[in-house]
């Protein structure tokens, strides 16, 4: 698994890169974690707020820094290349339209 840490090494970066490393950790994960701090590179991800995660090439999280939790629902959904609910959300069912939670 390939995660990527996309920031320009701001705070809310820092903290984002931190989580990702707990959680792979917690989670025992085999994964490389990158930072990317090339604005260019950014942008042509289609990235217009940061910090955003990027697993196995595939925008996950944009403009928020997802907590260790979130992001060990988001990683264990991944493992084995299947797709996964975004962080927040129930597994069992999807949100109804307009509702939150």
């Amino acid at each position: 698994m390939k995660i990527e840490v996309l920031g320009t090494g701001c705070p809310k970066c820092q903290a984002a890169l931190r989580n990702v490393e707990q959680a792979v950790a917690d989670l025992g994960l085999e994964a490389e974690v990158l930072k990317v701090t090339d604005i260019s590179a950014i942008v042509d991800r289609g990235v217009m707020l940061t910090p955003a995660l990027a697993v196995d090439g595939e925008i996950a999280t944009a403009g928020k820094v997802p907590t260790v939790q979130e992001l060990k629902k988001l990683l264990a959904g991944r493992q084995g290349g299947k797709a996964v609910a975004h962080p927040g959300q129930p597994e069992s069912r999807p949100a109804s339209g307009g509702e939150r939670r």
